[in-house]
């Protein structure tokens, strides 16, 4: 089996950045990355291009359109928490002056992960891994994660 290349990395400039690696994330569990891949530029056109405060700002009956949107993913459960994660992600991003800084307050990478799954919706611990790699935050080597995974269960 050949072995898989790690994604790219970005800078994230905005909230909104991390916002899209995030979506991605939760649109990725239990899905095939493929089918997320062919809906992301409907998904991005959904989504107000992940403006953050679009985003968090919209409504029941917004999330009922997409539902309907054949552009989307129409999980309304994973709809409903990129909108729910959108309201978090500001609400830190203010707390903490940064979302970066909320992400680099917690002692270790065990410790962000686990409040990152408390604070957000649909991240497991593998999406946190792929999801603060993406973002540019340090992660540990893949193959000790892995290891350090099977060791909590």
């Amino acid at each position: 089996m050949p072995e898989m290349e790690a994604p790219e990395r970005i800078s994230p400039k905005s909230p909104g950045d991390y916002l899209e690696i995030m979506s991605k994330v939760v649109f990725q569990s239990g899905m095939s990355y493929k089918i997320v891949e062919s809906k992301w530029p409907g998904t991005r056109e959904a989504f107000h291009g992940f403006d953050a405060a679009k985003v968090a700002g919209m409504t029941p009956l917004d999330i009922d359109r997409l539902t309907q949107d054949t552009r989307v993913i129409r999980n309304r459960r994973k709809l409903e928490a990129v909108v729910g994660n959108a309201q978090k992600l500001l609400e830190l991003d203010a707390e903490f002056d940064g979302f970066q800084r909320y992400l680099r307050s917690h002692g270790d990478f065990v410790s962000l992960v686990k409040d990152l799954r408390k604070q957000f919706k649909f991240l497991g611990e593998m999406g946190c891994y792929y999801y603060l790699y993406v973002v540019g935050e340090e992660v540990p080597p893949h193959d000790e994660w892995q290891a350090g995974l099977k060791k909590r269960r």
